[in-house]
């Protein structure tokens, strides 16, 4: 059985980088059968929020991300005290008792030695006398002990990884005032929860490399890695510092459309194509992790709307019925505004404008030497209701009493009547005009 899980942390809303882990973990446990978890990772209690764990679930359920259960990790801090305690028993857990301030000075003199900044171990030669003083005065953290041997996993999307554990510290997996820190937390759920399968950010290597040897001293079994490439900006800045405009409930203000997101995020950054998927199951069927690269992915928000455009072109009338409704569009011209709309939209919300321009009419675009042509075309044009063949009669007419012909007959009609310079087919959008255009 196939197992994943997206991991977030309650202390925030979801932004695109962490929409690329979760549909990542989602499309290879959905493509295989098997079952995805939504694990909310809130062991700290200060920064963790219930309205950002209803945000979260909020986005994924907009975007159809469904989760086969949720696990809080607040409700398990007794089983990674448990884990804690068989580590020590191992003789792979130690207290540490350096203050921020000196583990910083030491990896400075390291620096400056032409050395790795990587812990020296000195809490394990502290005497128990030293260690008690020291307690007594200072929290202590609680260090994991690293194995020094190469660390080697084949990699979903990097291929083979090997890391000397030598060059790395070891990791400090629950703190001086006892919160369990991630790395702790994680490979406990992991290993108790079946994961099978982990896909997360390629900042996470090293953590992988700690993480699979803290797995294997508590028995479990060491899931399949894959690291994503991190997300930059267009321009292939770092995309960090433009995360808070980029969360899901921002795109979807704008009215980014969920499979617009999807179907780029599942292909942004892989040898395919990104093409509109009009289904999660078309998404599902396509998706290869094997596909992805190492090198850092470029994401620009604007290529989401022209993919929502797309997408919203496909959709059939029922797919939008209740927005048109909203718009006050009567039953009998819902098909009818669909269709002259559909191919002259980018978002959902572009409709509202157009059915205010039939409804209302337009406010006129025309050039000053057009004004007395329109006024005398408008004097030719009846009441509404139009007909199928209104415009096509009117512009004879107005031919024929002008002498106006081609696109400097058309094009001013077009301006003066929808106050746009393009649109649908003049034919289509007269039968929907409610009142009569107006000269002004």
């Amino acid at each position: 059985m196939t197992v994943t899980r997206f991991a977030p942390s309650p202390t925030g809303f979801i932004h695109v980088g962490n929409l690329r882990t979760a549909l990542f973990n989602y499309l290879i446990a959905r493509k295989a059968g098997g079952t995805f978890i939504l694990r909310l990772d809130d062991t700290d209690p200060e920064r963790s929020k219930q309205e950002y764990v209803d945000a979260i679930k909020e986005d994924l359920e907009w975007l159809g991300l469904t989760w086969d259960r949720v696990e809080r990790q607040s409700d398990r801090l007794d089983r990674y005290a448990a884990a804690a305690d068989q580590l020590r028993d191992a003789g792979r857990f130690y207290e540490a008792f350096e203050t921020p301030t000196e583990l910083d000075l030491k990896r400075k003199k390291q620096l400056n030695m032409g050395k790795p900044p990587v812990y020296d171990r000195a809490a394990l030669t502290l005497s128990d006398a030293e260690k008690d003083a020291l307690r007594a005065e200072r929290g202590g953290h609680w260090r994991f002990k690293l194995n020094h041997d190469r660390i080697e996993w084949a990699d979903g999307i990097l291929g083979d990884i090997s890391i000397d554990a030598a060059s790395v510290s070891d990791p400090v997996l629950i703190r001086g005032d006892g919160q369990v820190l991630y790395t702790l937390a994680s490979v406990v759920d992991d290993t108790d929860m079946g994961v099978t399968h982990v896909v997360r950010g390629s900042d996470h290597v090293t953590n992988t490399a700690t993480q699979i040897q803290i797995i294997q001293a508590l028995g479990g079994t060491v899931p399949a890695f894959a690291h994503h490439s991190l997300l930059t900006g267009p321009q292939g800045e770092a995309l960090s510092k433009r995360l808070g405009t980029l969360s899901l409930r921002d795109l979807r203000a704008q009215g980014v459309e969920p499979m617009a997101l999807l179907s780029l995020m599942a292909r942004l950054g892989s040898s395919q194509p990104v093409e509109i998927c009009q289904s999660l199951d078309e998404l599902i069927a396509g998706f290869d992790i094997g596909q992805f690269g190492a090198s850092p992915t470029k994401f620009d928000s604007e290529d989401l709307f022209p993919l929502t455009a797309r997408y919203l072109i496909d959709q059939p009338l029922e797919a939008v019925a209740d927005d048109i409704a909203a718009l006050g569009v009567p039953d009998d011209l819902a098909s009818a505004f669909w269709n002259v709309v559909r191919e002259n939209i980018t978002v959902k919300s572009d409709m509202a404008g157009w059915w205010t321009l039939f409804r209302d009419g337009a406010t006129p675009l025309m050039d000053d030497e057009d004004r007395d042509f329109i006024a005398q075309a408008f004097d030719m044009l009846p009441d509404p209701p139009y007909a199928d063949d209104t415009w096509s009669t009117w512009t004879a007419a107005v031919k024929e009493a002008t002498g106006r012909k081609g696109k400097t007959l058309f094009m001013p009609l077009r301006k003066a009547v929808t106050g746009r310079q393009r649109g649908p087919e003049m034919a289509d959008v007269m039968p929907l005009m409610q009142v009569k255009p107006r000269a002004q």
